[in-house]
């Protein structure tokens, strides 16, 4: 099977056999073809003891941490090819992750979202609202973590509305019309996490408005970090959500802009599932053996979307725990897991998190 053909069908469809014997071809093949076409990426697969050219083994694949990808121009196409520069977040202090990406990566990679998100959302087209700024997304050759992952799910929907103006501040106006323009609709919103919290939840709450809107679904992504800090986990987070705004549907996912395109979103049963076309593994943070089901660890992510640049294989500065395979309650197939948080000494890089570091440090 072709990678075409794996993301145009059912992603959670493959169990543990046989996805297990199809990734480690196409992810062998991945290894060789960016060896053969990215020096940085070759000589860094010198410094790395692996015994993966001769047995196609997940486990045994070379594994680049994404903090590599602040320190080289990691990319397997010509400059010339590079129609998109994606950048991770940062604050200004920090050097930021550059991803590459040529036309045939992109598409993939939009399929690959496509065929994700129809599993949660449906094949319809919602009004589409965004908790965030439209000025995030002004340069459409270049963007942050945040404006590729506002514009990568602006497919989900239609009529897309950008809520907040350029302080961060409800248009509450605008909003109100567009609420009253699709009223008899279900609104999908999408946001990263914090925002959502800060800049609507928190919003509203504070200036007493409260909405109802039967059928809304909010999509959202990001670090956790300040949430966790101000006593706010996944439950409370939805339940917020559904007193205050009407929110009836909540989905996180988890993802990265060092392999946008395979995201892992959490189901009905509250679990991040991973897609036929990608998968994670738990690593123990000194050894970096693999560890089984159950047990904490350092989280590895795979996927065969990138061929522009050798993000194929990555390990994460996040802890986590895989808790099954194909057999979540939810009956999507694959390995489901849960996220913790960062490694203690890693640096401060999630989506929303990092707004929120830039306003603080402002004040």
């Amino acid at each position: 099977m072709n990678i075409e053909a794996l993301i145009s069908q059912n992603p959670y469809k493959l169990r543990r056999l046989q996805k297990r014997k199809l990734l480690g071809e196409l992810l062998c093949e991945l290894t060789e073809f960016h060896q053969s076409r990215s020096e940085p990426y070759r000589k860094l697969l010198a410094a790395i003891p692996s015994r993966w050219e001769t047995v196609q083994d997940i486990e045994s694949l070379p594994m680049l941490p994404v903090r590599l990808f602040k320190q080289h121009e990691l990319r397997s196409v010509p400059r010339e090819s590079v129609i998109k520069t994606l950048t991770s977040s940062g604050t200004t202090s920090q050097v930021v992750s550059r991803i590459f990406l040529d036309k045939e990566t992109s598409v993939l990679q939009t399929k690959a979202l496509v065929s994700i998100m129809s599993s949660f959302v449906g094949n319809q087209r919602y009004p589409m609202i965004f908790v965030d700024s439209k000025d995030v997304i002004k340069d459409r050759t270049s963007f942050s973590a945040r404006g590729a992952g506002l514009l990568g799910l602006s497919f989900l929907g239609r009529s897309h509305f950008y809520m907040l103006d350029g302080d961060m501040n409800i248009q509450w106006d605008a909003l109100k019309q567009y609420l009253d323009d699709h009223k008899d609709e279900n609104i999908l919103f999408f946001g990263f996490t914090f925002m959502v919290w800060q800049y609507f939840y928190l919003q509203a709450a504070e200036q007493g408005i409260q909405l109802q809107l039967p059928g809304s679904m909010l999509i959202h992504s990001g670090g956790w970090k300040k949430l966790i800090d101000m006593a706010v986990d996944n439950q409370t987070f939805k339940d917020r959500l559904k007193d205050q705004l009407g929110i009836q549907k909540v989905h996180n996912f988890y993802g990265m802009v060092e392999q946008i395109g395979s995201v892992f979103v959490e189901c009905e049963e509250g679990h991040l599932h991973a897609p036929d076309f990608a998968d994670v593994m738990i690593r123990d943070p000194l050894t970096l053996e693999v560890l089984p089901a159950g047990q904490s660890g350092l989280i590895q992510t795979l996927s065969i979307l990138p061929r522009s640049y050798p993000g194929h294989s990555l390990l994460t500065e996040d802890l986590g725990t895989i808790l099954g395979e194909d057999d979540c309650p939810c009956g999507r197939h694959g390995k489901y897991f849960q996220v913790h948080g960062r490694l203690p000494a890693a640096e401060l890089r999630g989506c929303s998190d990092t707004h929120a570091f830039e306003e603080v440090s402002r004040t």
